[in-house]
């Protein structure tokens, strides 16, 4: 360091002996190269984690949004299972299949507690004959498949000329005798609500 400076003479070796020479210049620099090198790499991470805690805000809103959903859809699929069970004709049906029967005219009690009205017992209507349905399905054509006429009953068959007759007794003579029940629906007659 002295030897450049001693070199020199006058103006230029003074101002070399104020100017620091380049090894203590590097010295200097190097704290600042490792502060701006941790900033930066403090920056990126900070900006990392940051990314990654809005990506995870990010999954856990469509999660949220997608149980909105199913949650929306099940609610609506219940109000509609509520809606088919209040509709006047569906609470008919549940209270008769619980042996309700629609009232009669209604009687009132006046504030000064006379009755206002005949009361009367609810009564059942008379049940209602259920369809029986047949065991056995005949061809379009009207005719059995073994060529017998489906209007003759199908347990017996038809006495030979020298047989006797069954007597009417006979467990068989009630089954062809008796009349066959019409394919009829069943409807309950219709009820007004209050009366």
């Amino acid at each position: 360091m002295s030897r450049p400076a001693a070199s020199l003479k006058g103006r230029a070796g003074r101002l070399a002996r104020l100017m620091p020479s380049a090894s203590p210049s590097s010295a200097a620099r190097t704290p600042f190269v490792l502060l701006v090198v941790l900033l930066l790499g403090g920056g990126l991470i900070t900006l990392l984690l940051l990314n990654s805690a809005l990506n995870e805000g990010s999954f856990r809103l469509s999660e949220l949004k997608r149980d909105t959903t199913e949650l929306t859809d099940e609610q609506q699929a219940l109000q509609r299972d509520v809606d088919s069970y209040s509709q006047p004709d569906a609470l008919e049906r549940r209270a008769r299949e619980l042996g309700m029967v629609p009232g009669g005219s209604p009687a009132f009690l006046n504030p000064d507690g006379t009755v206002r009205g005949v009361p009367q017992k609810a009564a059942a209507p008379p049940p209602s004959p259920s369809p029986i349905p047949s065991a056995d399905p005949t061809p379009e054509g009207g005719a059995q498949a073994d060529g017998t006429d489906p209007a003759a009953p199908s347990g017996s068959a038809s006495p030979s000329p020298g047989a006797p007759a069954e007597p009417h007794g006979a467990p068989g003579a009630q089954a062809d005798t008796a009349p066959a029940p019409e394919n009829t629906l069943a409807t309950p007659p219709p009820t007004t609500p209050g009366r």
